[in-house]
């Protein structure tokens, strides 16, 4: 007996454009301003494709687990984890590097900050430490030094200069017309 076989129903022409991969596809980025169409595979995380395949290397890969907050970018304002976040879902979307906090030549006041406070030493933890620190006055959550060390306890810093990274935070807090009788 012959069987024939039912053919396999087919994606429409608009439902496979939903879909990418396994191959290299071009990716509309905005990072700090500027548009950067790049090819990568869907499963490319945006610190990759911002490291390797833009060449903005200020963004460190730490732990590559999301554990340790170094990859700290900011997509429409708010703090991500470039290594957990696929780079395609950042299509549309504004991307900001440590990079895109200066001011051309005039650093951000978080920045300054840090080097006046002295609030790193080897300095790797440094870049995803100002993103997380920025986006931390923006959320309006440093009222004390209780809430700043919460709402930083995501980035790891191994030198342990916590204390001088809490001054920092608190001098652009103050300068901003923050809190400045909070309690310490």
């Amino acid at each position: 007996m012959t069987t024939t076989e039912e053919p396999k129903p087919s994606l429409s022409t608009t439902a496979t454009e939903q879909f990418h991969g396994p191959e290299a596809t071009i990716v509309d980025l905005e990072v700090n301003d500027q548009h950067y169409a790049v090819a990568l595979e869907p499963r490319v995380s945006l610190l990759d494709a911002l490291r390797e395949s833009i060449g903005l290397s200020g963004t460190k890969k730490g732990c590559d687990q999301g554990t340790c907050g170094a990859c700290t970018v900011r997509v429409d304002g708010r703090r991500v984890l470039s290594c957990l976040t696929l780079a395609m879902t950042c299509e549309g979307r504004e991307v900001r590097t440590i990079e895109g906090l200066a001011d051309g030549n005039e650093l951000h006041p978080m920045q300054r900050a840090f080097l006046a406070n002295d609030a790193l030493q080897c300095g790797y933890c440094t870049p995803g430490q100002i993103m997380s620190a920025v986006a931390l006055l923006d959320e309006g959550h440093a009222e004390t030094d209780a809430e700043i060390t919460e709402w930083m306890s995501g980035n790891i810093c191994r030198c342990a200069a916590y204390p001088n990274i809490r001054d920092a935070i608190r001098e652009v807090r103050d300068q901003a017309g923050g809190a400045p009788d909070a309690a310490h």
